[in-house]
């Protein structure tokens, strides 16, 4: 039965990597970015990230992100590991928005609610490759054309994503969408698991975290924002000092999975510091800055999946800090709006710069 169904699974990758979009075709391909002995390898399949392997204080090279050893696995990736997820990152209400007059009604993939774009967003589509250098910072640059009506969203979308080394251990991602035709809400994310012991070393409860934020959207049973932005003082949810994530996570309802409001100020080409782990095993660090206004903290809370090498990835084992405009902002007026117009361009960055203590 197991057998038949991994059968299925990879007839079913190459449908959708062969299929005929009119006389093209497009091909899902596994493509690296190198620089000594730093590497990221990624897919045009949800332009996603499937490995990051750096060193630690001692120079032993691990892959620092979960994910699978095949293509074929990350087609039913409901973990979403490593995808570039859109056009609306994380959730929008009963799965609708008014905007300009029209409502629109979305895909529901998460009860009533759209979650990550809809049950086919942009982590479920194969991504053209539009340029590609192994220069002296390696780049690679993805497409996808979301058309009009697709999940529900209005107006076609042209979308970009580089992933990009652009120094030493220095990871860029730079996401741009374009808007041809209609007014579309865009908030697009970055959905990668890191674990800084390496992927399918156990949890990272020990991991120390400081988010550069004083404040936090909350949300309700549904999680879904309640509109409110309260302070992150007094409760478990304060990160303004290096914390261990197990050091309170018994306080939270089964685990970090909220928005944080970054406060501190725009830097160089309007970048602030979003956020820094640090690993004492290993004496791994990641520093993340980004342009955007908020991070989603999520500590893998309901993970139970065997990944690669026949890793065991189970709850805890490995945190995402996914920089990101405001969920559900749509249907929230005091939020800062993800609303963008034709002759706008939507432009997001984040820039992972990875140490050794």
């Amino acid at each position: 039965m197991a057998s038949n169904l991994k059968l299925f699974i990879y007839l079913l990758v190459f449908f959708l990597v062969c299929a005929s979009n009119g006389s093209s075709r497009k091909m899902v391909g596994i493509y690296e970015l190198k620089k000594g002995d730093f590497s990221v390898k990624v897919t045009n399949w949800g332009a996603t990230i499937i490995s990051v392997v750096v060193p630690d204080s001692k120079g032993n090279l691990a892959d620092v992100v979960l994910g699978y050893d095949s293509i074929a696995e990350y087609v039913n990736n409901t973990a979403y590991f490593g995808a570039l997820v859109g056009r609306v990152i994380n959730r929008i209400s009963g799965a609708r928005f008014v905007l300009n007059g029209t409502a629109y009604r979305l895909y529901a993939n998460d009860g009533k609610n759209s979650l990550h774009g809809g049950h086919r967003g942009f982590s479920h589509v194969i991504w053209t490759v539009q340029e590609q250098s192994n220069g002296k910072f390696p780049y690679i640059t993805f497409y996808y054309h979301s058309f009009d009506g697709e999940q529900g969203f209005p107006g076609d979308l042209d979308v970009l994503v580089t992933y990009k080394i652009s120094g030493k251990y220095k990871l860029d991602v730079i996401m741009q969408a374009t808007p041809r035709n209609k007014a579309t809400p865009v908030n697009l994310g970055q959905h990668t698991y890191w674990n800084l012991g390496g992927e399918g070393s156990g949890d990272i409860l020990s991991n120390s975290v400081q988010i550069f934020s004083s404040k936090m959207t909350p949300l309700d049973k549904n999680l879904i924002p309640t509109g409110e932005i309260t302070t992150v003082e007094g409760t478990p949810y304060d990160f303004r000092k290096p914390m261990t994530v197990g050091s309170r996570i018994k306080e939270t309802n089964g685990g970090y999975n909220i928005n944080y409001v970054l406060d501190s100020p725009t830097e160089d080409q309007g970048m602030r510091k979003a956020a820094v782990v640090k690993d004492s095993k290993t004496g791994r660090v990641l520093e993340l800055w980004t342009n955007q206004p908020g991070v989603q903290f999520y500590t893998s809370n309901y993970l139970n999946v065997k990944g690669k090498g026949g890793h065991m990835y189970n709850q805890y084992g490995a945190l995402c800090l996914e920089t990101q405009g405001f969920p559900d902002a749509v249907n929230h007026p005091t939020f800062p709006t993800t609303i963008v117009n034709p002759g706008q361009v939507y432009r997001h960055y984040m820039a992972h710069k990875f140490s050794f203590q």
